[in-house]
């Protein structure tokens, strides 16, 4: 997937300057930055939800995980995933909300469901909506410690599985050292860091190398 010089302006105010990203097909890449960089910018126009200048290609078919879950509410859990698969493949839904820690809720209707379990099932329906390019806006930021370690360790064994290309946005920079093979912060819609994640951590408690080049970057300090 490549981006070319990609310019989103509201009003005024530049979201995105003459941005240029190229992300490998398999690679899945971190999106940091202050508030207003312009992240969920940049992956609203890879989404085709946005208009830009500039040129995006190569993403395909795009599953997104919005900040806010964004369910049906006249369907219950498993009909939400239900809704994005042929008939042919409704087996897949009973499994894959067990995976995300909500089996036996799978009748329960969204206002039924906490904000995490909503966004869980919002997680659960993106994995199996048919996609080339997996987008995710903060998919984790709703969710208490403990159930954002067994979902970081599950999206973390899905990319060992399936290979995927990722996009995702975060604030939390361990996370993206977790998840990512790469890492790109964003100020002012520009990007001002581009590094790969040579070893990520071996599980959710360990700390990598890249973490102080990330945490440096956000805070303006000097990257050594």
């Amino acid at each position: 997937m490549q981006l070319t010089e990609v310019t989103k302006r509201y009003g005024g105010v530049t979201a995105l300057d003459k941005l240029t990203l190229t992300v490998a097909n398999g690679e899945t890449t971190a999106v940091l930055g202050e508030s207003g960089a312009g992240k969920t910018t940049l992956l609203r126009i890879i989404a085709g939800l946005t208009s830009c200048e500039g040129e995006v290609s190569g993403a395909g078919r795009v599953s997104y995980v919005f900040q806010e879950s964004k369910l049906l509410p006249n369907l219950t859990a498993e009909e939400n995933l239900r809704f994005v698969l042929p008939k042919s493949e409704w087996e897949k839904t009973g499994e894959t909300l067990d995976r995300v820690g909500l089996g036996g809720k799978q009748t329960r209707y969204p206002a039924q469901l906490s904000g995490g379990e909503r966004q869980r099932v919002s997680l659960a329906r993106a994995l199996l909506f048919p996609h080339d390019v997996l987008l995710m806006d903060e998919p984790f930021s709703s969710l208490d410690l403990g159930l954002k370690k067994s979902l970081v360790e599950l999206v973390r064994e899905l990319q060992q599985e399936r290979k995927e290309t990722v996009v995702f946005v975060t604030h939390d920079v361990h996370e993206a050292v977790l998840l990512s093979s790469r890492a790109v912060v964003l100020s002012r819609g520009s990007i001002i860091l581009d590094i790969a994640i040579a070893a990520p951590p071996a599980d959710f408690f360990a700390r990598g190398a890249e973490e102080e080049i990330l945490v440096r970057a956000l805070t303006g300090a000097q990257v050594l």
